[in-house]
């Protein structure tokens, strides 16, 4: 813990998570009332538009802002961002104050925020190497996770409590004064922010595009890999999106107490793995750690096949206790691969694309589900998982990756008692 401490010891990066973890809570608080007006003024129906408009315009949002990415300032970016979803979430309660929400109003603040949320999910790891040190890179990753596994606990339940208490438009307004937190945070940041050194001296056409990343991971098979074990990872994970609620229904013949349960338990593995994930340091060995993780998380959903409640929970904490270790040990060799001038866009192709593949899980575990493929479902998720998991464990458990990591680089010296005294005395 004393490494997660020392990184929110420096200032800009402290500015940055915490005006993140501010926001990231706004979000799940406005998820929570989105869904609760949509269905209070339609139906379950309205719910499910709802969740498309929330989650796949950031598909559109990745192909269209992406190329911008590495050519504009990233706190204009950023604040940009914020201040307009700040407008966007704010018009709801600005509505219902003046006359009745309508759900087309719903969908489209829906809508406007998937667009945009490629920018913070992009610009905010990119700007992490230019805040701290190499050999803080992983506990600093570690920390990103820590918040949003913290924010997708707590936002919700903030939201439902504050719907009790107040209404839904009001906490649509709270949430909109945490993107000017943000914004406001980001401001602070001393630390320039500005576009890659070089991209704004070259034309339009050298900085602006996808050619360059594209011919990065022509180049790159250690990102091609991470990419594609990760992109099968997540479409998993929306396979088990839709199972939980068919277990819990058909199998476990319980209610909605039950799955809330479920949920919080597998959800409470992934805050512990992400603490673990900010204790246990990187390692040369990084891509075979990647792919140990994930083949155990895969491994794991074979408890889901078990008629007991303890293995169904079991498994999916496995799952969710693995994910995050894992993806804080593959963000950090991405950040250490891909080159600062197309940091930006990488990062947003690469979130792009895996933010794309987990709805593709769903779609598919639907039908199937319907039509009584339990099993054979869940044994493509194991497969999905574990196959590119263990194809990256055996090819490479001998890769080194410590001069990367900055793991061969000296260990800064303690200042001298002497110079300790003279700067105490001098302060004083």
């Amino acid at each position: 813990m004393r490494e997660l401490i020392q990184v929110l010891k420096n200032r800009d990066y402290r500015l940055l998570w915490s005006g993140s973890v501010v926001s990231l809570i706004g979000d799940g608080a406005t998820w929570t009332a989105l869904a609760w007006l949509a269905i209070t003024i339609g139906d379950a129906g309205s719910v499910a538009i709802m969740a498309v408009c929330y989650t796949m315009p950031i598909i559109l949002g990745g192909t269209v802002i992406g190329p911008l990415m590495d050519r504009i300032s990233r706190r204009f970016l950023l604040v940009a961002d914020s201040l307009f979803r700040a407008v966007v979430i704010g018009a709801v309660p600005v509505i219902a104050f003046f006359g009745d929400v309508e759900l087309w109003h719903l969908y489209v603040t829906a809508v406007a925020f998937g667009l945009l949320k490629i920018v913070p999910l992009a610009v905010v790891p990119t700007l992490v190497p230019e805040l701290v040190e190499k050999r803080a890179l992983h506990s600093a990753t570690a920390l990103e996770s820590i918040a949003y596994g913290a924010a997708g606990m707590a936002g919700p339940a903030i939201g439902g409590v504050l719907i009790a208490v107040f209404d839904a438009p009001t906490v649509l307004l709270l949430d909109a004064l945490t993107y000017l937190v943000f914004a406001a945070c980001i401001m602070a940041i001393k630390a320039p922010l500005a576009a890659p050194e070089g991209n704004t001296s070259m034309s339009i056409r050298q900085s602006f595009g996808w050619k360059p990343v594209f011919a990065l991971f022509r180049n790159d098979r250690v990102l091609v890999a991470i990419t594609v074990s990760f992109a099968l990872f997540n479409a998993t994970v929306g396979m088990i999106r839709v199972v939980i609620p068919w277990i819990v229904v058909e199998q476990l013949d319980a209610g909605a107490g039950t799955l809330g349960v479920v949920l919080a338990i597998a959800n409470s593995g992934a805050l512990v793995g992400a603490f673990l994930s900010g204790v246990v340091k990187p390692t040369d060995r990084q891509m075979l750690r990647v792919g140990v993780l994930q083949l155990i998380g895969g491994l794991g959903l074979l408890f889901l096949f078990g008629p007991q409640v303890w293995m169904i929970l079991l498994g999916l904490m496995i799952l969710e206790f693995v994910s995050t270790p894992m993806t804080v040990s593959a963000q950090v060799l991405r950040l250490a691969r891909i080159p600062a001038d197309i940091r930006g866009r990488t990062m947003t192709f690469m979130r792009t694309l895996l933010q794309a593949t987990s709805p593709s899980g769903s779609a598919l575990a639907g039908p199937m589900l319907l039509a009584g493929l339990f099993a054979p479902l869940l044994l493509i998720a194991v497969l999905a998982t574990s196959v590119p998991a263990a194809v990256i464990a055996v090819k490479y458990r001998n890769a080194s990756y410590a001069d990367e990591l900055g793991l061969n680089d000296p260990e800064p010296e303690p200042e001298p008692e002497e110079r300790k005294d003279e700067k105490a005395a001098a302060a004083s």
